[in-house]
């Protein structure tokens, strides 16, 4: 392929998978993010929840002074507190919509893209289109929320139903999309992420659910996961690095994924949509080994495209 990937993408990395210790909204979160922004190679960086007030404006300032673009990942949130947006228990739903809501004035404090989200658990008494209308409910709820302060639009990131994985509502394309298309009525900046990581723990092709979920692709994430070694410490959704033997995914995979996504024009020349490594270190890995292998492996998948 010519020219370079960010001739034809905003190139991103998510700071709390690449940096763990940060997830939960404290820690080295200002060094760590300042490793990121110096790197010329991201043009965007997604954080989550910041807990101290002087620290967010600080990463404001940063990502500014640096020129990248900040988007908030309200994921860890959700899952991290073990809240549902799709919960049949009103107190319990609303309470996840709050937290959210939480996330949504950070992210405007930081000046971040948007917010994205998940679904809760898959119902285990099978009454999806339940929980479909709840979380519907829920994301109107706070794509409303988001439109009162600014244009910031609310994204929500398709998982696994692995019972092994993270279990969610939503879920395959064909559902997310259902919920997009009733949610953009009214809201139309709303949008899905869909993960390369997460494609063989539902059972989907690149082309399959990328050309689904096109009228509403906003976001993209890109990584790996394991699903056929249940004793490998990054079963499930955990992300680990590309080509981590027993995993799915490596450089082929991503030139399949890429492919597609040029062929839909979410990725081309001078388009600026986001594409963000996410990545996790296991055992002795570094911080570093994993943006390193991001980096080699999206350069490898450029090459042969």
């Amino acid at each position: 392929m010519r020219g370079n990937p960010q001739d034809f993408m905003k190139v991103g990395i998510i700071h709390f998978m690449a940096f763990p210790k940060v997830m939960g909204g404290e820690g080295p979160i200002l060094d760590t993010l300042r490793e990121l922004c110096e790197d010329d190679y991201f043009q965007v960086v997604e954080v989550t929840q910041i807990k101290d007030p002087a620290l967010r404006k600080q990463a404001a300032a940063l990502a500014k002074s640096e020129g990248v673009t900040l988007a908030f990942g309200a994921q860890p949130i959700l899952l991290m507190g073990k809240l549902n947006l799709n919960s049949a228990d009103e107190a319990a739903r609303q309470k996840a919509v709050e937290a959210v809501k939480g996330a949504i004035a950070q992210a405007y404090e930081l000046n971040a893209s948007g917010v994205a989200v998940l679904s809760g658990p898959d119902p285990v008494n099978g009454e999806r289109e339940k929980g479909r209308g709840l979380l519907v409910q829920s994301l109107r709820e706070l794509s409303a929320f988001s439109k009162s302060k600014g244009d910031k639009p609310v994204v929500l990131e398709t998982f696994d139903r692995k019972p092994f994985g993270k279990n969610c509502l939503i879920g395959p394309t064909t559902e997310a999309v259902r919920v997009a298309e009733v949610v953009c009525k009214d809201f139309p900046s709303f949008g899905l992420m869909l993960d390369l990581s997460h494609l063989p723990l539902l059972d989907e092709t690149p082309r399959a659910a990328l050309t689904t979920a096109k009228p509403f692709l906003r976001h993209i994430h890109i990584g790996n996961c394991v699903m056929r070694d249940p004793k490998h410490p990054a079963y499930g959704d955990n992300h680990p690095m590309f080509g981590t033997i027993g995993g799915e995914n490596d450089v082929d995979e991503l030139v399949e994924f890429l492919r597609v996504l040029l062929d839909i024009g979410y990725i081309g020349e001078h388009k600026r949509n986001v594409v963000s490594f996410e990545l996790k270190p296991y055992g002795d890995q570094t911080s570093d080994d994993v943006i390193e292998n991001g980096k080699e492996t999206l350069e490898a998948a450029w090459r042969k495209l």
